[in-house]
């Protein structure tokens, strides 16, 4: 019955946004939304705008159905068997109803503003402004935020929202190669979900599964050649939810033992968009230009000059990402020695992308 519910979000999901994409893509086509080339950005051809649309959208569909109306089909004595298989408790998933209108209300803000840019190019200052202000919001309203061992609400607040600005701005810089920042976010999003689904968060586990067919709808387009891009508009969406998936899946407790290094497993999961982030922001700042103007210096950029196809750079980022991720899963099953070896072992897979970056041709 849990694998059958689950089966149904996934694909429920991913139907919604293939549908969607498709009616995008020829709105953007008849009314000129489109990403033409130039200079900082890889593409060479016309694609249409807009995949952003359609992941918002079917996101917050299924969202809104959460918070108005699954749980009154769960109510005990009517389908009181489905609750009891899934494992929730109607009342407390009630409860989280109010939590999710501020996640949708967040998300929609940062939607707004990814598509005002994907049509007027807003400066990066606003940009920022605005996502901070919305990642403490979901922090402070929504209890959206890290549950390490320190008693200020405020501190953990900021943490929190810094975190969720870091991993929005890590998958914006990611979009810039076909199927690079959609494939690598469903491969962390299936990650997060293992950690929920094993410390027995079906309500976390719920919004993971809805997310990964969404963004598999939507990749079904976006992967090379890509005849739709997700612009701001969907990245911004993309990052915060993956944000906010990080924040709510328990790590530690699933140890057994209350193992305090297992909080590290979404920062082991994300280290490659993280190391992306990084290593191109002080390259940038080193060659004395913005952080946040576009260029063709990422990783995915580097491997496509040494030869490699678009399909080929695409499968090389999600390997990477696979590499970390797979390892970040056993994190909390593991004594130190197994914690350090997983450290260890991310370490090396940054070196060896590291080392493809240096040898990959010119800037």
């Amino acid at each position: 019955m849990i694998w059958a519910v689950a089966m149904g979000l996934v694909l429920g999901a991913f139907g919604v946004s293939v549908c969607l994409t498709v009616l995008v893509r020829r709105w953007s086509l008849r009314t000129d939304f489109v990403a033409r080339p130039v200079a900082d950005r890889y593409h060479r051809t016309v694609v249409p705008l807009g995949g952003g649309i359609a992941i918002y959208v079917t996101l917050m569909l299924f969202l809104a159905a959460a918070a108005c109306g699954i749980q009154f089909v769960l109510v005990p004595g009517h389908f009181g068997s489905l609750a009891a298989a899934v494992g929730i408790d109607p009342a407390d998933f009630a409860a989280k109803a109010g939590q999710l209108a501020i996640v949708m209300a967040v998300a929609t803000t940062l939607f707004a503003v990814g598509l005002w840019d994907d049509k007027q190019k807003l400066g990066p200052f606003l940009k920022l402004v605005v996502q901070f202000a919305a990642a403490t919001a979901a922090a402070w309203l929504a209890d959206i935020r890290v549950e390490l061992f320190i008693e200020s609400r405020a501190a953990t607040v900021l943490l929190s929202a810094v975190w969720m600005v870091l991993i929005m701005n890590s998958f914006n810089f990611l979009d810039n190669m076909d199927g690079a920042a959609a494939g690598m976010a469903v491969i962390v999003a299936a990650i997060l979900f293992a950690a929920a689904a094993g410390s027995g968060q079906v309500f976390v586990g719920g919004v993971a599964l809805v997310f990964i067919g969404t963004l598999l709808g939507f990749l079904l387009f976006n992967f090379p050649p890509a005849t739709i891009f997700m612009g701001d508009a969907g990245s911004l969406v993309m990052g915060f939810f993956l944000g906010l998936l990080s924040l709510r899946t328990t790590y530690y407790s699933q140890a057994g033992s209350g193992r305090g290094y297992a909080v590290l497993m979404p920062l082991v999961a994300m280290s490659v968009p993280l190391y992306d982030f990084a290593s191109v922001t002080l390259l940038r700042i080193r060659q004395g230009k913005s952080p946040f103007v576009g260029d063709t210096q990422h990783f995915s950029h580097r491997l496509r000059r040494r030869g490699l196809t678009d399909r080929q750079t695409a499968l090389t980022l999600y390997l990477a990402t696979l590499c970390t991720g797979i390892a970040a899963v056993f994190l909390n099953q593991v004594n130190l020695a197994g914690a350090v070896l997983i450290g260890v072992q991310t370490v090396l897979v940054l070196a060896m992308v590291a080392i493809l970056e240096s040898t990959g041709g010119g800037q």
